[in-house]
């Protein structure tokens, strides 16, 4: 999930536990939040999308009653959890280099290089940043998915957090949930935008092929903000915000607008050529090889003590070559 919401995950520190019993008093505060995601809220244990699919099967409840995912709550019911696990298969520690923006007691701020992935799955049961991260803090085990609160995709490079601690993870989930963490990237775009916008489209697994997403309006609610930073002849450098964070959110937007980015596998198609460009702009967009995205910006409070942290990160390389490929071709045709 480019930048898809992970509000938790499952349990990393009991991977033989069967079952789970939870019961939650839903607060004020979170009077009028639909039912599947309070239970986000308050259970951040689990991911979101085991939750909806315990309140699809009755085994989360309102005070022993059936809802409907989409049910608003009023403030003050009880949530019932009472459901089976089936066992997991622990993820083991591995002597992966992880580069550490920022580390305290409460959280770690990581800066993930492209075609790592983030955790272990069908096709990479190890060789993940998780693992990574269990070998730099074995401590993290007892934190859902090793603290990472949310992810990025295998081939997009940037910054992570990492909750070091259960009341931290809790806070910053909450947080995130709230949109009060901020999370800026930086993208190099097919086509010439005329000007910055917000896409404010639902997202949702593609209705043939499932391993696409695509704006759908079945999908989960999604809104992303762009604005442009430099423009060249056929491409453009643009910064991009997050109000959400569903899977590939930022690739499936922007080629909703058919603007898609540069060398993205899935959503971006053949490379897009200027008239004439020069060989070196031609061998950079031919041989560039993933998603021209960067996770650059994060700002937030700190979950503990609330005091404001901001982290930039910088340009990998294979990103400033193309940008720097793009500046050379545009000055050579004002030339």
């Amino acid at each position: 999930m480019d930048e898809s919401f992970a509000a938790a995950g499952d349990p990393a520190d009991d991977p033989g536990a069967t079952a789970v019993a939870r019961r939650v008093v839903v607060p004020a505060e979170l009077a009028g939040r639909r039912f599947d995601q309070a239970a986000a809220a308050l259970i951040p244990e689990f991911s979101r999308s085991r939750l909806k699919a315990w309140i699809d099967a009755g085994d989360l409840t309102i005070a022993g009653s059936r809802a409907d995912p989409k049910h608003k709550l009023r403030g003050g019911e009880e949530l019932v959890l009472e459901a089976e696990l089936e066992p997991a298969v622990p993820v083991r520690p591995e002597a992966i280099p992880v580069d550490v923006v920022y580390r305290d007691d409460a959280l770690l701020i990581v800066d993930k290089p492209a075609g790592l992935v983030v955790h272990p799955g069908a096709g990479n049961p190890a060789g993940t940043l998780q693992n990574a991260l269990l070998n730099l803090d074995p401590q993290l085990a007892a934190v859902p998915r090793a603290g990472l609160i949310h992810r990025l995709d295998k081939d997009t490079s940037g910054l992570l957090i990492v909750a070091r601690t259960l009341p931290a993870h809790a806070e910053l989930v909450a947080r995130l949930e709230r949109r009060e963490i901020h999370r800026h990237y930086r993208a190099v775009c097919q086509g010439v935008l005329t000007g910055g916008g917000v896409v404010d489209a639902p997202i949702g697994r593609h209705p043939r092929d499932r391993l696409r997403m695509a704006v759908t309006q079945s999908g989960k609610p999604a809104r992303t903000r762009y604005r442009v930073l430099e423009r060249f002849r056929a491409h453009t450098y643009v910064d991009v915000e997050l109000d959400s964070g569903r899977t590939h959110q930022i690739r499936v937007h922007m080629a909703s607008l058919r603007f898609p980015l540069v060398g993205d596998p899935l959503y971006g198609g053949r490379p897009l050529l200027p008239p004439k460009p020069a060989d070196r702009l031609r061998e950079r967009l031919q041989g560039f090889r993933r998603q021209a995205l960067h996770a650059a910006r994060l700002e937030l409070r700190h979950p503990l003590t609330d005091e404001p942290l901001a982290f930039d990160s910088p340009l990998p390389a294979d990103l400033e070559g193309l940008l720097e490929a793009l500046r050379a071709d545009a000055a050579e045709r004002r030339a």
